[in-house]
This record gives structure tokens, C-alpha cells and sequence, in this order.
């Protein structure tokens, strides 16, 4: 997958490919929440915790804006990938891979050092997600932000019932955690109150929420493939709909930034 990173100097920025619809509106938000943290707290660079970061998807982005990034994952095999990859991208010197997990993150880092904390992707499967967050808090400093990625209720019923699978979306709404069944990959799933209320509840300003993949999903490859123009009017169609509340119960993924009190 491509790095979510903009183009640098006069460079023509490159076609967004169908990849970049998955982490484009999230990168955007974050980069936006990084520029105001430094010139809030007027550093040259910010020092940033990717929990469960794996090979690198936003911390080498990041790192290229001159970011001081950590990456925490339980997967050695994810770990040499992003080592690889941040060498490739000429930020191995910004970027350090830890292994280990959100639930034991201060064994591995020290409470209230880092300014931004990137939660992607985590909750979904981790035992208790009200302990992952506050974690991810806990690792602020005060003022810092913390980026939560987690995948959406409302997203996968409409995902079911569009592919036939009535019985599967009526079960993932009346699940506790969103499952459609025992066959489902996803131990977890929220929606957008849900993630609010542990951001809130970990000490930490809910500042903005966002849908994504909204309609990526569902849009079929062919047509956005074949149709000139389609996949960059797709990309703004995105954006355009993640901060509109209407749109998060169908999204595949919620996005929730925070900013940590005090």
C-alpha cells in the first residue's frame, strides 16, 4: 500500500490509487493535527507513538515530515518490515520499532512523553479497549493528540445485507461486539458513540469525527478502474462525506481525533 505522504517541492503529486482511498482522508486529518500541535506547543518536531503500527503505513509518512516516530507491534515479522521500509523511504534514523501490545505499552515507553498517539486498527482486538485507551492517553503529553482508527458497525450490516447475507447483518446488529457470525475476521466492532464516549472517558477533548470508506467499499472496482476520472472524483466524494454524522453509520471505519485535557 502506498505511503499516505504528499508530494514534496514542485513534484506533480501522483494519482491516488484505489489503496489510497483506504488511509487517504485519515492521513489528512492527522497531518493537519500534527502542524497544529507543533505550532502550539513551538517545537521543530513532534515525538509520536504508533500502537500496533506494524510495517510503517503512517509512522514512515511521519517520519518524512521530520517527526520522531515509535512503533509498538506484537509482530517481529512487522517490525522488520518497517525497519526495511523506513530505510527505503531515508528516515530509519526517526523511526524505532518496539515490540509489544497496547495493554503493556509502559513496559516498552514512559507515560506523558509523546505528543500525538496513532490507535489504528487496535481496538478491534484487544481484550479490554477502554484499558487500550486510556493507555493511549496516558501516553500524552497534556495537550497531545490521539488518532483512533477502529472499524464501524454500521459499515459491515451494510456490507452483509448488500452482498445477500441478510441474516448475517441482522446478527451483527444485534451483536454486543458487531460480529456477523463465527466466521467473521473482525473479533469487534463500534460506532461512532462508542468511540466517543472511551476517548471522553480516557481524559481526552473529542475534537473531530470521521467516516471512512464510506462509499470505497461499495463502489464496484470495474467503474472506478475503467471510468476516466472516477477514482479521483471518488477521493473527494470521501472527504467531502467523512465529517457529515449522516454518513458514520455506514462507514466501514471510524475515525475519532482527540486531544488529551489539561
Amino acid at each position: 500500500m502506498p505511503d499516505p505522504s504528499p508530494a514534496s517541492g514542485g513534484e506533480t503529486p501522483p494519482r491516488p490509487s484505489r489503496a489510497s482511498l483506504r488511509t487517504a482522508v485519515v492521513w489528512e486529518v492527522l497531518k493537519d493535527a500534527l502542524d497544529r500541535r507543533i505550532k502550539a506547543a513551538g517545537v521543530d518536531f513532534l515525538d509520536v507513538l504508533d500502537t500496533g503500527g506494524g510495517t510503517g503505513k503512517f509512522a514512515v509518512p511521519a517520519a518524512r515530515l521530520g517527526h520522531r516516530v515509535t512503533v509498538v507491534d506484537p509482530s517481529p515479522n512487522a517490525l522488520f518490515a518497517l525497519e526495511r521500509r523506513a530505510a527505503e523511504a531515508g528516515v530509519a534514523d526517526r523511526v524505532r520499532g518496539v515490540q509489544g501490545d497496547i495493554h503493556g505499552v509502559f513496559d516498552v515507553v514512559d507515560r506523558g512523553s509523546f505528543d500525538a498517539v496513532l490507535c489504528h486498527g487496535v481496538l478491534e482486538y484487544v481484550d479490554d479497549p477502554a484499558e487500550g485507551v486510556r493507555n493511549a492517553v496516558d501516553a500524552l503529553r497534556p495537550g497531545g493528540a490521539i488518532s483512533l482508527l477502529a472499524a464501524g458497525l454500521g459499515g459491515a450490516v451494510l456490507a452483509r445485507a448488500l452482498a445477500g447475507h441478510f441474516t448475517e447483518a441482522r446478527q451483527a446488529l444485534a451483536d454486543p461486539d458487531g460480529r456477523w457470525g463465527a466466521g467473521d475476521p473482525v473479533p469487534r466492532r463500534f460506532t461512532a458513540d462508542q468511540l466517543t464516549e472511551l476517548v471522553a472517558g480516557a481524559g481526552a477533548e473529542v475534537l473531530a469525527v470521521h467516516g471512512v470508506r464510506i462509499f470505497a467499499d461499495l463502489v464496484p472496482g470495474v467503474l472506478v478502474d475503467t471510468e476516466p476520472g472516477a477514482l479521483e472524483a471518488l477521493l473527494k466524494l470521501e472527504e467531502a462525506a467523512a465529517e457529515l454524522a449522516a454518513f458514520h453509520s455506514v462507514a466501514t471505519q471510524l475515525h475519532v481525533l482527540g486531544e488529551k485535557r489539561g
